[in-house]
């Protein structure tokens, strides 16, 4: 076997050509910074090159499974496992090349099978300073007849379990994030065998139908899982993790084969998401990409490696670098019905206390039930009625919040139309998600379908009269249903036509913010079931749940960057109405670490509470330089929704953020490992509030600190300072 060494920076990749021509991808390693530490523990290639073993070892390693349409898989597949794929086992090398990039580089593999004329590409993209990979798989029909797609992998990788020697039950630790509507970012970890996956078999002979996969269909790309995983190997001390960048159907799976476990990563499939596409010669189908970070650490190394990734990807903005104070009116306040008069107070006290966006929520477009009526995006004369002081409604509203020092905002959906909304009737089918031939129906809602222009064309109207009429500088992009596996119009499968849509959405927001670069775009589905790195390479800010318990949302504040980089991460605070100091501390603690939400009726609280909120949007203000590329750590590990106790920490260039929080339970102190301090000086303060300290020790031997909360329902956040 020829070894193909690619080593780039902080991570690189080890294939192998065997005598059979096959291309296999037979490591994830390290890079050039620990090169000969990776050779030696993976120690599998000779000195010169050469496989010391026989090839038949290493041919499972497929970098690449695509499965086309009459093709046979000959090998031993059992079940619906995405493996020895029928285009997989006949693919030949054929070379591969480098290219530069100003922050990296980038190897293409090209292979080829000379039956169907099926030539693939195989991209593997390296950044400076980062272990992860992005990558994706482009193939072309260079044959004379059409070939059928049902599944083609962004990522393919073999031999887990290797470099090794305990029983694979015993050495892994699987990472998900569950996720669902108000049931956001909740984080397990599970051994194989929790997951059905056991070595039952003698060893070498492991083959199952059984495997572990994750999957969505849909165009709420994460209503139950995100599309990510961490494997963390307790042995070697090794991590793997992978995200899925995709705003629709997705699908990746672990399992086992000839006593070898592997990770495959996918877009839509037919098997899992509807998906088929007929490639006609000449055409090139690019799948969805993928990332893939690599390194030396427990799981919450491998979110910071994702965290820095993420960074690096996103598009550039001033949101994410300015990192303003957002307050929108929805949550525990007007819930969706908005009026001029209603909405003074409320502009006037969140002014008062900070704020630098006002986001009017959804209804200002309907005098009444508004939700099966959406579509044209018009603002309700009923509710902003033209006066003396508001002489053109709403947009007269939206002047008085720029006097008042703040940029405007409104609430949209724009992929969405009402079935009682007068253009729904008016546009032909084209304009909709179609299946068999009708409209798909979905909550009183119609699924717009952006692969037509003039659908495109419509919404580009709408976002231009926002604003450029009525001076919008922030919109909150909502989307609340679900239209299953997609539409069949003008589509090769239901599938394909969610796939084409989704990335004719994507073009149309770069075509957006190409536009209007200032402009802020909120991604919400209907909270966080869109929190996907397709979505969030574009928008600078995410909702993360409609969660309307402020306890709860601590989880979700804690295990946010899971999903996202912190300063994407928009989560509310809401202090109600009857609420004590405390609550609103906890609510206020909940956003400082993120982006703050803030909303509910600030003007009725009493004077401290509002105190409060003044306090803490200035030290957000404060301090938003020093955290802006801070990376998180969890002294109490990733938080659950039945946590007593829960914490989240931020590691600025200057100081370091810890967020506590106490919700119930007997304990009133709780110890929080900082490793990271172990043996040196520091100083320590309760910053917020000020004026509201608790107790708290510092142990710099055993690194640790202790805090004590006398109340059942407490948060606090503390600033560590290294003096030494």
């Amino acid at each position: 076997m020829h070894i193909i060494n690619i080593e780039e920076d902080r991570i690189g990749l080890r294939f192998g050509v065997t005598q059979e021509n096959r291309l296999v991808l037979l490591a994830v390693t390290e890079g050039k910074s620990s090169r000969q530490a990776a050779m030696q523990e993976t120690a599998f290639a000779l000195e010169d090159g050469t496989e010391s073993g026989n090839d038949g070892a290493f041919r499972e390693y497929a970098p690449l499974e695509a499965m086309i349409t009459g093709e046979n898989c000959p090998e031993d597949r059992m079940g619906n496992q995405l493996i020895h794929t029928s285009l997989a086992v006949k693919l030949r090398y054929e070379g591969h090349e480098r290219k530069e990039w100003p922050d990296g580089a980038e190897s293409i593999f090209s292979l080829k099978d000379p039956d169907t004329g099926m030539a693939a590409r195989l991209h593997y993209r390296f950044y400076t300073d980062l272990n992860v990979i992005s990558c994706y798989t482009e193939l072309e029909n260079q044959g004379k007849e059409p070939q059928g797609l049902e599944a083609v992998t962004s990522f393919s990788l073999h031999g887990l379990e290797r470099g090794g020697n305990l029983p694979y039950e015993e050495r892994f630790r699987l990472h998900l994030i569950h996720n669902g509507w108000q049931k956001e970012l909740q984080w397990h970890a599970y051994r194989f065998s929790e997951l059905g996956l056991t070595a039952s078999q003698k060893p070498g002979r492991y083959n199952s139908t059984k495997f572990i996969s994750v999957t969505n269909t849909g165009a709420w790309s994460t209503k139950q899982y995100l599309p990510m995983g961490i494997l963390e190997d307790e042995e070697t001390g090794k991590y793997l993790a992978w995200q899925i960048e995709h705003n629709g159907s997705w699908h990746w799976e672990i399992g086992e084969h000839a006593g070898q476990l592997y990770l495959k990563a996918a877009g839509p499939t037919e098997q899992y998401a509807h998906w088929y596409r007929e490639l006609e010669p000449g055409e090139t189908f690019v799948s969805v990409p993928a990332a893939v970070a690599y390194g030396c650490g427990r799981a919450d190394e491998a979110v910071r490696a994702l965290t820095a990734y993420r960074r690096r990807i996103r598009r550039e903005n001033e949101d994410d670098r300015k990192l303003p104070v957002i307050f929108n009116d929805y949550m525990n306040c007007l819930w969706g019905n908005p009026t001029t008069e209603e909405e003074l107070p409320l502009i006037d006290m969140a002014a008062a206390c900070g704020c630098e966006y006002y986001c009017i929520d959804c209804g200002w477009y309907s005098a009444g039930e508004w939700w099966g009526n959406v579509g044209e995006w018009l603002p309700s004369q009923e509710r902003f009625p033209k006066t003396d002081a508001f002489p053109e409604g709403l947009k007269s509203l939206l002047s008085y919040i720029r006097q008042k020092g703040m940029a405007p905002g409104l609430w949209l959906e724009l992929e969405v139309m009402g079935l009682n909304c007068p253009l729904a009737k008016e546009k032909p089918d084209e304009w909709f998600f179609m299946r068999h031939g009708k409209r798909v129906r979905e909550k009183t809602r119609y699924q717009l379908d952006y692969r037509n222009p003039e659908v495109r064309k419509f919404a580009s109207g709408v976002i231009r009269r926002l604003v450029e009429d009525y001076g919008v500088g922030y919109i909150k992009m909502d989307y609340n249903i679900e239209p299953g596996p997609g539409t069949d119009q003008h589509a090769d499968s239901a599938g394909d036509g969610l796939l084409e849509h989704q990335r004719a959405y994507l073009s149309w927001l770069d075509g957006i913010f190409a536009k209007y670069p200032d402009l802020v775009i909120e991604n919400c589905g209907s909270g966080g079931m869109r929190m996907d790195y397709a979505m969030l390479r574009r928008h600078s800010i995410q909702s993360t749940s409609d969660m309307e318990d402020y306890r709860m949302y601590a989880t979700i504040a804690v295990n946010a960057p899971l999903a996202l980089t912190p300063e994407q991460a928009a989560v509310w605070s809401y202090p109600l109405n009857a609420g004590d100091e405390e609550e609103t501390i906890f609510n206020m603690v909940n956003v400082l670490l993120l982006r703050i939400h803030q909303s509910g009726h600030l003007f009725r609280l009493g004077e401290a509470c509002q105190a409060l909120i003044r306090e803490a949007i200035s030290w957000y203000q404060a301090t938003r330089e020093d955290r802006r590329e801070a990376l998180p750590f969890w002294p109490l590990g990733f938080g659950t929704y039945y946590d007593v106790w829960t914490a989240l920490g931020m590691k600025g260039k200057e100081k370091s953020y810890l967020a506590v929080w106490r919700r119930g339970g007997e304990e009133t102190s709780c110890c929080l490992s900082l490793p990271d301090y172990a043996g040196k000086e520091i100083r320590i303060r309760c910053a917020y509030p000020a004026e509201r300290p608790v107790d708290f020790s510092w142990d710099a031997q055993t690194a640790e600190l202790t805090v004590a909360f006398p109340e059942a329902y407490m948060a606090r956040l503390f600033e560590i300072e290294n003096l030494s």
